[in-house]
């Protein structure tokens, strides 16, 4: 990789050419390195080569979390240190007709006006884009600053790992300045935590009866998105969409299930589901009979926030084994008793949900077991440790052994922050208009930050982002180059230390 931005002129527009070009040149760069979470080897090797290009102090810790340092230009010694933070990996999301090796294959970019997305797969601007903006500014010898230090962490889309692992010491910053937000313009001041809850269904496998039709439903074309930022909008959860299915043909016939499989990552709301079944011969008809009349019931109810929703049944190979009756039949109820969706409403911030809770994925892994992971959202760590104990309710009453993740703490919001202040001011001079001071339901890191550093003085802002998390992610190019422009001014204005 070339570290050293040069812009070039050429025929055909090319994704470093966008403005701001050296923010556009880095994005571009990092596209091409693997970046999944938990597997971000790659991306660090980048981060150490570009520091060692760039003659930059750099420091590593224990789990993979870089810090690059850059002194002060002339005359602003005296400002307070800012750390400036994002995360390195990216949610791996793929259309299922999209050939993608996300350990291997670049992002392929496409510009469609003014937005930039990737081809069938998410576009890695969460939080790519935060990425490039903080090598853009290392990289820079004409931008005015103070002292910076440059936060790189690791694995937040599945476990906030870098975050949870970083020790007192590593940084020493005074502010720190979150570049994970999706909404520009707005500038965030709390988060909510968050923790994941688990079910596990051991089943035996029992031979599928003679005179049996087998059939694949597919639930696909649901949007998906944020299980936290998107929560709220009411989109369909495929999962759920195809447990109503199924709940209702096994009652009506003696179903078996041989395979079943829906949604990835705890932090999206799932896009697609299968199931592959089984039922007596005579019932071939009448299953695909109820199906179109369940697609007309769920097409309807959908029919605002889901319009590409599809369900298909076609015939499939058969299969000698599938999961024992009662297991199955425990599996549906309990997913029909799990909850999704919004729980509660904030009481002090107006249109901002407090506690929300995603069905996430369901998987079929080794020694006969069904894995179904969850995750709870709460600005109130008593209500999200509520709604995990009412999906714990749910799995234990269908029999299935529950576990929890770590969990991580909100961020509180401080309304009198200093760098909030002057975040504020700078966008209403550049711009105009006011900025939206906002808490989001989604988490980010910070509150973890503040767990370890109590002093900081903290925000988080971004350019726009829509459809995180899927491959329908998508950023609007010209609020970047509103997003740079805001945040070199407010590094200008930085405080001087008392």
């Amino acid at each position: 990789f070339n570290f050293n931005y040069k812009p070039k002129k050429k025929k055909k527009m090319e994704l470093s050419e966008l403005k701001p070009e050296s923010v556009f040149y880095y994005f571009s760069e990092i596209c091409k390195v693997p970046r999944p979470s938990k597997k971000e080897e790659k991306i660090i090797s980048y981060l150490e080569n570009f520091a060692a290009e760039q003659k930059l102090e750099i420091k590593k810790d224990e789990v993979g979390n870089i810090l690059i340092k850059k002194p002060a230009t002339p005359g602003k010694e005296n400002l307070k240190t800012v750390v400036l933070q994002s995360h390195v990996d990216m949610v791996c999301e793929k259309n299922n007709d999209v050939e993608h090796d996300f350990l291997t294959d670049p992002i392929e970019t496409i510009i469609d006006g003014e937005w930039l997305k990737a081809k069938g797969t998410t576009l890695g601007a969460d939080n790519g884009i935060g990425v490039a903006t903080e090598l853009a500014i290392l990289a820079a010898n004409d931008i005015e600053h103070g002292p910076i230090e440059c936060l790189f962490t690791i694995d937040e889309e599945t476990g906030l790992t870098g975050a949870f692992a970083l020790k007192e010491g590593f940084m020493s910053g005074d502010i720190l300045l979150n570049l994970d937000s999706e909404d520009e313009g707005e500038l965030f001041i709390g988060c909510a935590g968050g923790i994941d809850s688990v079910g596990e269904f051991h089943y035996r496998e029992v031979p599928v009866p003679t005179g049996y039709f087998f059939f694949r439903v597919d639930v696909k074309g649901l949007k998906g998105g944020h299980s936290g930022g998107d929560i709220h909008l009411g989109r369909g959860n495929a999962n759920k969409i195809l447990n109503r299915f199924l709940s209702q043909t096994a009652k009506k016939y003696d179903m078996y299930i041989c395979e079943v499989n829906g949604g990835n990552l705890r932090n999206a709301i799932p896009r697609e589901a299968y199931a592959i079944c089984a039922v007596p011969h005579d019932a071939k008809e009448p299953v695909r009979v109820d199906l179109n009349i369940f697609i007309a019931d769920i097409e309807n109810e959908f029919a605002v926030s889901e319009p590409d929703l599809k369900l298909t049944l076609q015939s499939e190979t058969p299969r000698k084994m599938a999961i024992d009756q009662d297991t199955s039949s425990r599996l549906l109820k309990t997913l029909y008793a799990v909850p999704h969706g919004v729980y509660a409403m904030s009481q002090d911030i107006p249109g901002l949900v407090e506690t929300s809770t995603n069905l996430a994925s369901i998987k079929m892994i080794d020694n006969k077991k069904i894995k179904i992971e969850t995750s709870q959202r709460s600005s109130i760590l008593s209500a999200r440790n509520d709604m995990a104990n009412t999906v714990r309710a749910a799995f234990e009453l269908g029999g299935a052994r529950v576990s929890f993740g770590e969990g991580y703490p909100g961020w509180k919001p401080n309304p009198h922050s200093e760098i909030l202040e002057i975040a504020v001011a700078s966008y209403k001079r550049l711009f105009g208009v006011d900025a939206k001071v906002k808490a989001i339901h989604a988490g980010l890191e910070c509150g973890l930050f503040l767990d370890k550093y109590p002093g900081l003085d903290m925000i988080s802002f971004g350019p726009t982002l829509t459809g995180v998390h899927s491959p329908d992610e998508r950023m609007h190019i010209p609020s970047v180059e509103k997003f740079w422009n805001h945040l070199l001014d407010v590094l200008a204005n930085v405080p001087t230390k008392k």
